[in-house]
């Protein structure tokens, strides 16, 4: 019975043993800063700059009757930009996309997850169209 008690191995019946307790950290560098510029953003009360708006439309016209989720609109950004948040969408809405003519296509009507993501990448995302 004496291999099914619990305890320490050295049998004295105290788990109160710190082995890192000697150890200092003086002469260590200092860790990085806890805050991240938008918690500072948000403690001064600025609110995040607004990328400008980006119109999401649903589509359906022209693609054999499949609904896709269009993002168009954008201003200032360049290819691999758009490219990192159509990852980002695709990821979240557990879909397909692409990136064409500027603007990023999602398949699917997921509107409501493409402006989430969008409106957490500062940009002001608009419902047009139908």
């Amino acid at each position: 019975m004496s291999g099914s008690q619990k305890g320490p191995p050295d049998g004295t019946g105290s788990f109160d043993h710190h082995p890192f307790a000697s150890l200092s950290s003086r002469d260590l560098p200092p860790g990085p800063e806890a805050s991240s510029t938008n918690a500072v953003q948000k403690i001064e009360g600025k609110p995040a700059r607004s990328r400008g708006r980006v119109d999401i439309i649903r589509q359906k016209a022209g693609r054999g009757g499949k609904t896709v989720t269009v993002v168009k609109g954008f201003v200032g950004i360049g290819l691999p930009e758009k490219e990192h948040l159509a990852r980002a969408m695709q990821k979240a809405c557990g879909t397909g996309g692409t990136v064409k003519d500027g603007q990023i296509e999602i398949q699917g009507d997921k509107r409501e997850e493409v402006a989430r993501i969008l409106t957490e990448a500062n940009f002001r995302p608009v419902f047009a169209g139908g």
